[in-house]
């Protein structure tokens, strides 16, 4: 896909256009520190003009919709990304609502939300769940008549995964199950999925026993969690259980979290696959 992109992006500099991104931070969270280094450094190896923009935790709401504006009408950004969550005295719906429909990358506007709800390929769709359907795409996984269960229903993935997973298009026709946090017996509805897609924001939430023999599964899960054995002080981790994950057999998994990138090599002796989903 991003050798697809460069070639993309390489057109439009022909042009004399180069794609700009805007990515704002609000606060200090760690884990949405760790994503927007991240966003950065993907721009700059496809060749992207891109801003990172960290406002203080004690940032006001009025001051950062003050910024959607400025950037919506900033000529060299085409896409502006706010990073989630923000802190509690600002109102995302608020603040998101005031990024221009056409530079909402992140697919959180109202009118992009509607546009991926009831298929529309003009509206931006959100770049995790989408980027998840190429995965299943690109690595020739059948979602068609399949049973897909997806561990959380945020904005950001949970409620747009379902929602692209449903549609009569390639990478959808799935009969989908949305879990969250009042959902009764999570491992009822996990030990069904044939296919099973983890964004639920606990670290190694799930375990082996709680998913089928024969499924793919997603964790789109990025966690930040202690580890005083490390430099850093820390170690990244998925939503699913690494260990469970290396020891399981017949199942073809995917993840986001750095140890799933650096043991790629330790796979179990029937085959597993893994790539990143964001």
């Amino acid at each position: 896909m991003r050798e697809e992109l460069a070639t993309e992006i390489a057109a439009l500099k022909q042009r004399e256009v180069t794609p700009g991104l805007a990515v704002v931070l609000v606060g200090d969270n760690p884990a949405s520190q760790v994503y927007v280094r991240m966003k950065g450094k993907a721009c700059e190896e496809a060749g992207i003009y891109h801003e990172s923009i960290k406002l203080p935790k004690e940032t006001s709401e009025a001051e950062l919709i003050g910024l959607m504006e400025r950037l919506n009408a900033d000529p060299r950004i085409h896409g502006v990304l706010v990073q989630l969550p923000l802190p509690a005295h600002i109102d995302s719906h608020r603040a998101l609502h005031r990024i221009d429909p056409r530079k909402d990358v992140d697919g959180f506007h109202p009118e992009n939300v509607g546009k991926v709800v009831i298929g529309d390929p003009t509206g931006f769709r959100p770049a995790t769940p989408y980027g998840v359907q190429q995965l299943l795409l690109r690595s020739g996984v059948e979602t068609t008549g399949k049973h897909a269960v997806v561990l959380g229903r945020s904005i950001i993935v949970g409620r747009p995964m379902a929602a692209l997973l449903m549609q009569d298009a390639p990478g959808g026709n799935a009969t989908v199950t949305v879990c969250h946090s009042r959902t009764r017996g999570i491992d009822q509805h996990t030990r069904q999925a044939d296919i099973l897609i983890v964004a639920i924001g606990k670290p190694e939430f799930v375990t082996g026993k709680m998913i089928k023999s024969g499924a793919a599964v997603i964790d789109v899960g990025v966690n930040r969690v202690d580890d005083p054995t490390r430099k850093q002080g820390y170690r990244l981790v998925g939503d699913v259980k690494f260990a469970t994950r290396r020891a399981s057999r017949g199942i073809a998994w995917w993840g986001t979290s750095s140890s799933t990138r650096r043991n790629r090599s330790r796979r179990p002796s029937r085959p597993c696959r893994a790539a990143s989903a964001r």
